[in-house]
């Protein structure tokens, strides 16, 4: 009879219990050393599908493959020991069925061995939310801005300017709940509204680019540190980190082009 080693990391169960508690820390990432970085200070860290974006140029998250949520999931949890890891199941992957969910959902856990998967929209997921639950994968569901839908969207425009549309809204928050999930990213929409959402559902919400009173926050790491050229105008900068990186990539290769190398004992002799 095998025994196996004590859960250590924050659970899904942990996050759904800080409903209207202590404020849940969150940022994104999708490598292991800033991951390692990260879950010093995160209740949980998502390795978003904005990936693509962030670190391989496209221009919206539709075009990111299964594979490359399953490869950068891997290093952040190879980087980190505390933090529930959640991993973005990206467009094409969970909206034909709940069995393809599922199938899809098991793979990113099986191979990352994180402890979640996110999945985007409202009411009309809640049936895969419910299906996922059932079998043992926790859900984080997200509604408001979904980037997957940009296309139908129009493109990265806030929810809720129009009051009349907001029940729609509320809704979604309610039968994701229902169905089971464990935590609501709320992404932009108007701060009422989110506001709204928040009091209406018994599971912690999320914000990015929400309200201050949702149960959490979670951001774009690159954004926060100021890696990220167009950051959105809700986020604030903590880092200035783009312009450091070019002066000391600068100031390097200005050394090597007069062949004046820093470290000569790191030369091999």
């Amino acid at each position: 009879m095998s025994i196996q080693a004590p859960i250590r990391r924050m659970t899904a169960p942990q996050i759904r219990a800080r409903k209207g508690g202590a404020p849940i820390v969150s940022l994104t990432s999708y490598h292991a050393h800033t991951a390692a970085i990260v879950d010093k200070h995160a209740d949980f860290i998502l390795v978003g599908d904005s990936l693509g974006m962030v670190m391989h140029g496209m221009d919206s998250t539709i075009g990111v493959p299964l594979d490359l949520m399953i490869m950068h999931g891997k290093a952040v949890v190879r980087g980190t020991q505390r933090a529930l890891i959640v991993v973005d199941m990206p467009f094409g992957t969970y909206e034909e069925s709940p069995n393809m969910a599922f199938r899809n959902a098991a793979k990113i856990m099986k191979e990352t061995a994180c402890g979640a998967v996110k999945l985007e929209g409202g009411a009309r997921m809640a049936e895969t939310i419910r299906f996922l639950s059932e079998r043992g994968i926790p859900v984080m569901a997200h509604i408001g801005l979904t980037p997957q839908s940009v296309n139908t969207m129009g493109g990265f425009k806030v929810q809720g300017r129009d009051e009349a549309a907001w029940q729609v809204h509320i809704d979604d928050a309610l039968a994701v709940a229902e169905a089971g999930a464990f935590a609501l990213v709320v992404e932009g929409v108007v701060e009422e509204l989110a506001d709204r959402i928040t009091a209406a559902v018994d599971i912690p919400t999320i914000g990015i680019g929400a309200s201050k009173n949702c149960d959490g926050q979670i951001l774009v790491l690159e954004d926060m540190l100021g890696l990220n050229p167009r950051v959105p105008k809700f986020v604030k900068v903590y880092g200035d980190l783009g312009p450091a990186i070019e002066r000391a990539v600068e100031a390097y290769a200005e050394e090597v082009k007069t062949r004046d190398f820093p470290g000569e004992g790191n030369v091999y002799r």
